[in-house]
């Protein structure tokens, strides 16, 4: 199965500018492809992992890609798919994001030695070196004011308002576009839908720029834009974005986030993330069918997902934490696992000193009294690291702390509460 064929049967293929063309290009050639990711953040999200992969896809079916990173454009801000203006970062701050953003690419494409590694792009690089003189006579004389409006990314923003900043950014994406046709024989440009007519723009600029070149040639294709069964954004919990960056996303949440897929999405997000065959798709599609309480294509996708962007041991760490979470023994996690299985649990800080069960409870609000706190153990509600305790007299001590550092309260079957020892 060819790459396309593959995109295809996967649902990866939203729009293409000439599918006939592009199949033959790909037939024919070790194709340069390029997608663009603007540094607005720190760190890039799960919503960012569809295109990423796509480069991925390319370059493992013998293409080569192009991470190309919005230092110049990320300083504009990209009106497609928003309907309020971008808040403008400073030169630092963009190169800041920029930076991390390039080893967080490193991280999933093969960047090593080879005929088509990947190679990473900033285009701060040619935008900065372009005055306004070059910018309004070589490449805005190429767009006319009226085919600039008819796009989307435009139109849609007409009644709100955009600024000549925010409407000029499709001329500079083209202006990408062109300089890595130029200078690395760049043919296709791929995107999320939302990025149509930032894609289509910039072969325009390259066919009008290059016209007299035999067989100028450039390519589109755009992704489709995900969308979940339960009508919610994809990418967001109620904690915020899923991050690609541990520290803000931690594996296991990460973990979580991918086991927790609605029935009605894991087939879909199964052929779109990963890199699994599509007969070993069609099998899970078929546990799911027999037997949906046993979950097995959401564990799958978890696994496949945290591997690939945070490795083999942040895995097995993910695993180890839901494991211990669902049979309750807290006691066989580290500090590292109980600060990422209970990062959102309420919690206390205390100083190492013992402290009486009930006493502790009331001081944790946990318990809304000292008789409440005792009715609670005496009647096995409470659990210390797991264990049920129904010791009114018990005194937390040093033997109740995870590495000398946290203890876990839960009350009841589901209401964790982590205490902090400084």
């Amino acid at each position: 199965m060819d790459i396309l064929e593959d995109l295809r049967a996967r649902g990866l293929v939203n729009q293409t500018t000439d599918d006939e063309g592009l199949q033959k290009h790909l037939d024919e050639n070790v194709v340069t492809l390029y997608c663009g990711f603007d540094p607005t953040a720190d760190s890039l999200h799960i919503g960012h992992l569809l295109p990423i992969l796509m480069l991925k896809r390319f370059q493992l079916a013998g293409h080569r890609p192009i991470a190309l990173i919005g230092g110049g454009t990320g300083m504009i801000g990209d009106p497609s798919g928003r309907s309020t203006e971008r808040q403008l970062n400073d030169f630092d701050t963009v190169q800041n994001f920029a930076s991390k953003i390039k080893e967080q690419l490193a991280g999933i494409l093969n960047f090593d030695e080879g005929e088509n590694s990947a190679v990473a792009r900033d285009n701060y690089e040619w935008l900065s070196k372009m005055t306004i003189i070059d910018f309004l006579r070589d490449v805005g004389k190429h767009f006319g004011i009226n085919y600039m409006l008819a796009k989307d990314s435009v139109e849609s923003r007409l009644e709100a308002g955009i600024s000549f900043t925010e409407f000029s950014y499709m001329i500079l994406q083209s202006v990408d576009f062109m300089n890595l046709y130029e200078k690395e024989n760049c043919t296709l440009q791929i995107g999320g839908s939302d990025q149509w007519g930032n894609i289509t723009a910039g072969m325009e600029l390259i066919r009008r720029t290059k016209s007299g070149e035999q067989e100028a040639k450039a390519f589109g294709l755009t992704v489709p834009l995900i969308t979940k069964a339960d009508g919610s954004k994809f990418g967001k919990t109620a904690g915020g974005a899923v991050w690609l960056d541990p520290e803000k996303t931690s594996p296991y949440e990460f973990y979580q986030f991918w086991i927790n897929t609605d029935d009605r999405d894991v087939i879909k997000f199964l052929k779109f993330f990963t890199f699994l065959e599509m007969d070993e798709i069609s099998a899970l599609e078929r546990e799911l069918e027999e037997a949906p309480e046993k979950r097995v294509p959401h564990t799958r996708l978890a696994e496949e997902m945290t591997n690939l962007v945070h490795g083999e041991e942040s895995l097995q760490q993910a695993q180890k934490i839901t494991a211990a979470l669902f049979s309750g023994d807290i006691k066989s996690l580290n500090g590292a696992e109980i600060e990422q299985g209970f990062k959102d649990v309420p919690s206390i800080t205390l100083g190492k000193v013992e402290i009486g069960l009930v006493e502790l409870l009331v001081e944790a609000k946990i318990s809304q009294s000292k008789r409440q706190a005792r009715e609670d153990i005496q009647n096995g509600a409470v659990y210390i690291n797991g264990e049920r305790n129904q010791d009114l007299r018990h005194v937390i001590n040093s033997d109740d702390r995870i590495d000398d550092k946290f203890t876990i309260i839960r009350r009841g079957k589901k209401k964790y509460f982590l205490i902090r020892f400084e």
